[in-house]
């Protein structure tokens, strides 16, 4: 019998934890989450990390279950999720995947590309290179070795730009191989043992905006200061180069005002959404709903994909 993982997708805020709820329960199955700034224990506000009520409410898998202090990868992550997810299917035939990360949404229904090995001598120059030049050098030499993929980071991702262990990878495959980095992309991807079925949530910008700047007052109501202020002896640790503590680790440096803080988390997190939207937008066979549609629909739809 056919296995169905029903995906969730969509920007941040729009609703995909409440509805993702919804779906295990009416199809009595648990819950992958894909989002990949929940995986950290001790990131909790920030991340949006789903209340203690829903996690009862139906079972997670990979919320908070790593430290920030550990190296964990997309690969990692396709590794253990295909794992859990072989385990749900014995005795079920649905199982939910729900996040807005969509480089670890393809880890799990298409699969991660593969890479040839690197020359550890050739990582360990990258990196040397890195600590002397700083980050201008990773973003001169991505835009040497891989102009077309730096172009596209550019305008799809520029925060990735930013991450000094992705740029890491990016010149040392094409150091390493003489070819570029996003050769290796997009290669024919692994067979899987379910069908995904894929729900996106959308939203008018004026709705998706209203919707991002009340959870980011949510938040700082939560305490989210505090909880910044607890990791900021830590801020150049990789899993927190991310919006949200950015900003604030700013403000704790005495770069800006508090307020102004609070304005420019809402600010990346608009952006961090419109980026979300065209990824997903790319992605075939998404199945999208506006964020208020009546669940009976939805669960119709799931029903009629699952028995053609």
């Amino acid at each position: 019998m056919t296995k169905y993982l029903i995906t969730v997708v969509g920007p941040t805020a729009i609703g995909k934890t409440s509805l993702s709820i919804k779906l295990a329960n009416h199809f009595k199955t648990e819950i992958i989450s894909c989002d990949s700034r929940q995986f950290f224990k001790e990131m909790t506000i920030g991340t949006a990390v789903p209340s203690q009520t829903e996690l009862d409410s139906a079972k997670h898998h990979f919320i908070q279950n790593k430290s920030i202090f550990e190296n964990y990868t997309v690969g990692d992550f396709e590794k253990e999720a295909l794992e859990n997810l072989n385990f749900l299917f014995e005795d079920r035939d649905f199982a939910v995947l729900v996040g807005g990360s969509g480089l670890y949404v393809n880890a799990i229904l298409k699969g991660f590309d593969t890479f040839p090995e690197i020359d550890t001598r050739v990582r360990a120059e990258v990196k040397a290179d890195y600590e002397l030049f700083g980050l201008k050098y990773l973003q001169e030499k991505l835009q040497e070795t891989d102009a077309d993929y730096y172009t596209f980071l550019l305008k799809t991702n520029p925060q990735t730009l930013q991450n000094p262990q992705r740029l890491m990878r990016f010149v040392e495959v094409g150091m390493g191989t003489g070819k570029p980095y996003s050769s290796f992309l997009n290669q024919e991807k692994k067979q899987r043992s379910f069908t995904p079925i894929i729900i996106g949530l959308e939203a008018n910008r004026e709705d998706l905006y209203q919707r991002i700047n009340l959870r980011v007052d949510q938040m700082i109501e939560e305490g989210l200061v505090k909880e910044a202020k607890s990791l900021y002896k830590n801020k150049d640790l990789n899993a927190l180069q991310t919006v949200g503590y950015r900003e604030l680790f700013e403000y704790f440096d005495g770069k800006n005002s508090l307020d102004f803080a609070i304005e420019e988390i809402k600010k990346n997190t608009r952006r961090f959404a419109k980026r979300q939207m065209t990824w997903f937008k790319r992605t075939d066979n998404i199945h999208w709903f506006d964020y208020k549609t009546d669940l009976s629909e939805i669960i119709h739809s799931i029903k009629s994909t699952s028995c053609r």
